[in-house]
């Protein structure tokens, strides 16, 4: 009986919650090869992503891609944030005006 309760409930609530926004995509690019890629899009609430990609020391044993990228979002409090990385053989490495700095 408790069951049939916590489920009604949860799918009441379920239905009362506000239907989200259709999010269209703006822009949709990628070109991916044996040994490179890239990639971008935007969507219409304000996200945005780009990378590049490109192995390094190939064949090697110390093969490794390096990937170097942005994205953007609108956060809950309306500003827009960006973060630029790097991701390579020592990780990944973010900046942005809003992280903090070591």
């Amino acid at each position: 009986m408790k069951f049939i309760i916590v489920f009604v409930a949860l799918f009441a609530l379920a239905l009362a919650a506000p239907a989200p926004a259709e999010v269209e995509v703006l822009k949709n690019e990628s070109d991916v090869g044996p040994e490179s890629f890239q990639y971008a899009y935007a969507t219409s609430d304000g996200q945005e992503a780009e990378a590049q990609g490109q192995l390094k020391n190939v064949g090697s044993e110390d093969e490794a891609i390096v990937v170097k990228g942005s994205y953007s979002f609108v956060a809950d409090d309306g500003q827009t944030y960006t973060v630029n990385y790097v991701a390579d053989e020592n990780g990944f490495q973010p900046q942005g005006a809003h992280l903090p700095v070591a």
